[in-house]
C-alpha cells in the first residue's frame, strides 16, 4: 500500500526524500557462564573494554566540538563520568567474578539496574540520564563483542534512517552526507537524540508508533521534520508536492547563508549586534563562520565540569586567551566571559555543593563564588590576564541586588591588585556587566545601571523566577513563556534603565534567537542579541527587513496585552506583514 502516513513528533525541521534504511541493533549471542579459571581473564577483558570506551567517547567529543554547544558536549562527557563511576564499573567486575558470567552479560545487568534508578527519579533532567547510561553500556557491549566497528557511520548512500531508537552517540556519528534524516519509534522532544538532531541540522521525527511494522529498507520515504510526518511509498502527486517544498527550503537556505556574511543592519541603517553563545574557545571558529559579530555569552562552567579538581589559573587563562585572540582589541567585536555559574542542574563533586530542595534558588553562581573566594579570585585573574590579548568583557551571573554586585566588584579589584603586584598585564578598563536574570535585579535596574558598563538579560532564568515556573517540569511547561506580559514589562524596564544611564543592554537567553521575538526586542530597545550560532543567519535576515520605528510601534502596541497568546498573535501578525518568516 502506497502513500501511507505515520505521525510522530517533529523535533528537527526539514523535508527529505530518500530510500529508507532500517537499522536494528546487532544481536550479541552470549555465553551463559564462564569457569572460575577464566574469571581473571574475563575481568581483564572488561577493563580493556572500559579503557577503549573512554577513548572512543573522547574521540567523539573532539569530532563534535564545532557542532555542539557546551550543554550538549556535557551530555557526552556524562558518558565518561558513567564509565568512571565508582559504583558502576566495580559492580560489573564484581558480577563477573562472583557470578561467573561473561562481561557482556554483567554489563547489561548492571546497566539496566543503573538506568532504572534514573528513570524512577522525579527530576526530568535526571530521568534523561537513563538513556546516557544505556548508551555507555551499549558501547561497552559492542566493544566486548567485536561489534564496535559495525556502526551507523558505515552507511555510504543517501538514505533516511529508520530505527526503534537512536542513542546520542549514534546521532552524532551520523554522516550528514549520506543520512539525510531519521525517524524512530521511541523518543521525545527533550531526549538528547532530539537535541543533537536539531543542533546538527538533521531533520528528524521521533515517537512514531509501530514505524518498523510499516517501513522496510528500500522503501521510498518522505520525512517532514516540521510536521512530524513520515510518508511511505508516496505516489507521484505527493512526491511533486514535497519536492517543491524542498526546493523552497533550498532557496531559503541560500538566502540565509548570504546574510550570515553581512553585518546586522536594520532597513533604516540602524546597527544591531548579533552575537553567539559559546561554551568553550573551540566554538569560536564555528560561530564566526555562522556570522557572529561577537560572543554575547561564554559559559565558563564547562571548564569546571567533568573534573576531579578545580582548573588552575593557567588552565583557565589558556582557554580565555584563545577566545580573546578571536576578538582583537583593534577590531569591533568583543567576547563576554561570564564568571562561574555552577549549581542548580550543574554539579561537580569537588566544590562540595550541598544537596538542596530548591537548587535553582540556592547555593549557586555568584553566591557560591562570593563564598569560595579563592576559586573566584583564580577565575577573575585568569580572565583579566587574557584581556591583554583581545577585547574581553566580564559578566557576573545571578546578581540579585546592589550588595552582591559591590562584593563581586571588590573581588575583581582584589584580582587586579594581585596582578599589579606581580607585574602582569591586563586591560585595566575591561568592561564589567551583569546578567539580569532575577526579578529583583530587573526592578533595581536603574540603581544597578550606575555601577556597570552593560546589562545582559538572561531570559531562561528570568522567566523561571518571574513566573515561579520550574522550566524542567513538563506538568507546568505551558506556563513557561517569555511572551508573558510580566516578563516583557521587566525587559522594557531594564532596557529603559540601561539607556537612561548610557550603557548597552543585550540578551543572551533563548528568546534572543526566536524569529518572532527579534522585532519586539528591537522595539524594546535592545542593542545586542546573543544566540545559538545556527540561529544567527536568520536573525540577520529578519533585522534587514524591519526598521526601528515599526519595531517600536510593535513594542508599544503590546502594552495593553494581558496574555502571552495576545502578544504572540501580534508578533505573528507583524512577521507576516513584513515577510519575516520566509514562508512566501
Amino acid at each position: 500500500m502506497g502513500n501511507e502516513s505515520c505521525k510522530g513528533i517533529g523535533v528537527s525541521e526539514g523535508i527529505r526524500i530518500a530510500k529508507a534504511f532500517v537499522y536494528r541493533q546487532p544481536v550479541v549471542h552470549e555465553v551463559k557462564s564462564i569457569s572460575a579459571d577464566c574469571a581473571d581473564a574475563e575481568a581483564a577483558r572488561f577493563q580493556s573494554a572500559v579503557k577503549n570506551a573512554v577513548q572512543a567517547v573522547e574521540d567523539l567529543i573532539a569530532r563534535s566540538a564545532n557542532m555542539l554547544d557546551e550543554k550538549q558536549i556535557g551530555i557526552l562527557k556524562g558518558q565518561k563520568s558513567i564509565l568512571a563511576d565508582p559504583a558502576y564499573v566495580p559492580e560489573i567486575e564484581k558480577r563477573i567474578r562472583k557470578q561467573l558470567i561473561p562481561a557482556e552479560q554483567a554489563v547489561k545487568q548492571v546497566t539496566e539496574q543503573f538506568a532504572a534508578l534514573f528513570e524512577n527519579m522525579p527530576n526530568p533532567y535526571m530521568k534523561e540520564r537513563a538513556a546516557d547510561v544505556r548508551d555507555a553500556g551499549r558501547r561497552l557491549v559492542q566493544i566486548l563483542s567485536g561489534e564496535a566497528g559495525n556502526t551507523l557511520s558505515s552507511i555510504h548512500e543517501k538514505v533516511i534512517l529508520v530505527a526503534d531508537d537512536l542513542s546520542a552517540s549514534d546521532t552524532i556519528q551520523l554522516d550528514r552526507q549520506y543520512v539525510l534524516g531519521f525517524a524512530t519509534e521511541k523518543g521525545g522532544k527533550t531526549a538528547h537524540t532530539s537535541i543533537f538532531a536539531k543542533s546538527m541540522g538533521i531533520p528528524a521525527v521521533v515517537g512514531v508508533t509501530d514505524l518498523l511494522d510499516h517501513v522496510h529498507s528500500g522503501d521510498t520515504l518522505i520525512l517532514d521534520g516540521e510536521n512530524g510526518e513520515c510518508i511511505i511509498s508516496p505516489d507521484e502527486k505527493t512526491l511533486k508536492i514535497y519536492r517543491e517544498k524542498m526546493e523552497k527550503e533550498n532557496r531559503q537556505r541560500a538566502i540565509l547563508e548570504k546574510f550570515s556574511k553581512q553585518k546586522a543592519v536594520l532597513a533604516d541603517g540602524k546597527r544591531m549586534i548579533v552575537a553567539a553563545n559559546i561554551g568553550a574557545a573551540k566554538d569560536t571558529d564555528f560561530c564566526l563562520n555562522q556570522g557572529a559579530e561577537a560572543v554575547g555569552l561564554m559559559r565558563t562552567e564547562q571548564i569546571f565540569l567533568s573534573r576531579t579538581s578545580a582548573p588552575t589559573e593557567k588552565e583557565q587563562f589558556k582557554e580565555y586567551k584563545a577566545v580573546a585572540e578571536a576578538f582583537p582589541s583593534s577590531g569591533t567585536g568583543s567576547a563576554i566571559i561570564r564568571t562561574l555559574d555552577i549549581g542548580g542542574d550543574k554539579e561537580t563533586s569537588y566544590l562540595s555543593i550541598p544537596k538542596e530542595k530548591n537548587p535553582f534558588l540556592g547555593y549557586r553562581a555568584i553566591r557560591l563564588c562570593l563564598d569560595q573566594k579563592e576559586l573566584f579570585l583564580t577565575q577573575l585573574k585568569a580572565i583579566l590576564r587574557a584581556s591583554a590579548f583581545g577585547n574581553l568583557r566580564i559578566m557576573f551571573p545571578m546578581i540579585s541586588g546592589h550588595e552582591e554586585l559591590t562584593a563581586a566588584k571588590n573581588m575583581l579589584q582584589e584580582a587586579k591588585s594581585q596582578l599589579d603586584k606581580a607585574g602582569i598585564a591586563y586591560d585595566a578598563k575591561i568592561p564589567v556587566g551583569i546578567m539580569v536574570e532575577i526579578p529583583s535585579a530587573a526592578l533595581m535596574a536603574r540603581t544597578l545601571a550606575k555601577e556597570v558598563d552593560f546589562f545582559s538579560i538572561g531570559t531562561n532564568d528570568l522567566v523561571q523566577y518571574t513566573l515561579a515556573v520550574d522550566r524542567g517540569n513538563e506538568k507546568i511547561s505551558y506556563l513557561y513563556d517569555y511572551f508573558n506580559p510580566a516578563v516583557i514589562s521587566l525587559i522594557r524596564h531594564v532596557a529603559q534603565a540601561a539607556h537612561d544611564s548610557h550603557i548597552s543592554v543585550g540578551m543572551c537567553g533563548g528568546m534572543a534567537g526566536d524569529p518572532l521575538a527579534i522585532p519586539l526586542l528591537t522595539g524594546l530597545g535592545l542593542d545586542e542579541l546573543s544566540m545559538a550560532a545556527g540561529a544567527i543567519p536568520q536573525a540577520k535576515y529578519i533585522l534587514s527587513k524591519v526598521n526601528t520605528a515599526d519595531c517600536r510601534v510593535l513594542a508599544d502596541s503590546i502594552a495593553d496585552c494581558t496574555t502571552p497568546q495576545a502578544i504572540r498573535i501580534r508578533a505573528q501578525a507583524f512577521a507576516k506583514e513584513h515577510g519575516l518568516l520566509m514562508d512566501s
